[in-house]
C-alpha cells in the first residue's frame, strides 16, 4: 500500500502558535505512517497535480483569508476524497468570510465567554466509538468554544453552556471526503493533553482518504 500523504497548513493568527501545534500533529501523523509536509502558504491548494496525491489536509490557520481559486480547489479535492482534520481556531475559526469553507468543516466559532480561564467538563458521547474508546470524560481549563454547528454532524464529544449541549468534537462527510474537528487546542499544552492528543491523532487517521486502512 502506498504511503499516505498529509499536508499541514500553517498560517493566520499567530496567537494559537500554529507552528508548534503543527509539529505535534506531524509527529503523530509520522508515527501513523504518513509522509507529512508542513506548508506555510495556501498557494499549494491551487496545484491540482500535487493536491490529487494528498490524503489528508490539516489546517492550522486561524482567521486569515483564502482566495476563491484556492478554496474552490480545496473543496473539490475533499469532495473527491481528500480528508480534513483539525482543531480549535486553526480549523474552526479559519477564513471567516468563506461560508463554503465553514459548511465543509461543519461549524464556525462564535464566542468563548470567559476566555482561557474557564474550567469545564468534556463528555464522551459513546465510549465504544473507535475515536473515543478508552477516553473518559475529563475536565479542562481553557477556552470553551460556543459554535454554529451543522445539525448533520456526528458528534463524539460535548460540553455544557448552562442548559445548552455544545459539540466539542465531531465527524461528517463532504462529498467523498471525511471531516474531523475538535474545538480544544488553544495552546500546545492543551493539544498535548493525553485525551486531546489521542482524539486528534485518531481523528486525523479517520479523516484520511477512505480507501486507506485505519479507523472507520
Amino acid at each position: 500500500m502506498a504511503t499516505r500523504r498529509a499536508w499541514i497548513l500553517v498560517g493566520g493568527w499567530s496567537g494559537h502558535q500554529p507552528e508548534q501545534v503543527a509539529e505535534i500533529q506531524a509527529e503523530d501523523l509520522t508515527a501513523e505512517g504518513f509522509t507529512v509536509e508542513i506548508v506555510q502558504n495556501l498557494d499549494c491548494l491551487t496545484d491540482a497535480e500535487r493536491l490529487r496525491d494528498v490524503d489528508l489536509i490539516v489546517p492550522n490557520w486561524t482567521m486569515g483569508q483564502i482566495a476563491a481559486e484556492a478554496l474552490n480547489s480545496w473543496l473539490a479535492a475533499v469532495r473527491a476524497g481528500t480528508g480534513v482534520a483539525g482543531l480549535h481556531g486553526g480549523m474552526g475559526d479559519a477564513f471567516r468570510d468563506a461560508p463554503a469553507y465553514q459548511w465543509m468543516v461543519g461549524g464556525q466559532w462564535v464566542a468563548h465567554p470567559g476566555d482561557g480561564g474557564v474550567t469545564y467538563d468534556v463528555h464522551v458521547v459513546d465510549p465504544a466509538d473507535p475515536l473515543t474508546s478508552g477516553i473518559n470524560d475529563f475536565t479542562v481549563t481553557t477556552e470553551q468554544y460556543y459554535m454554529h454547528v451543522d445539525p448533520a454532524n456526528r458528534v463524539v464529544a460535548t460540553t455544557q453552556f448552562g442548559a445548552v449541549t455544545m459539540p466539542v468534537a465531531w465527524t461528517k462527510t463532504f462529498g467523498q471526503g471525511r471531516i474531523f474537528y475538535c474545538s480544544l487546542g488553544h495552546s500546545p499544552d492543551i493539544v498535548e493533553r493525553p485525551e486531546v492528543r489521542t482524539l486528534m491523532r485518531r481523528g486525523m487517521v479517520f479523516a484520511a482518504r477512505a480507501d486507506q486502512e485505519g479507523i472507520r
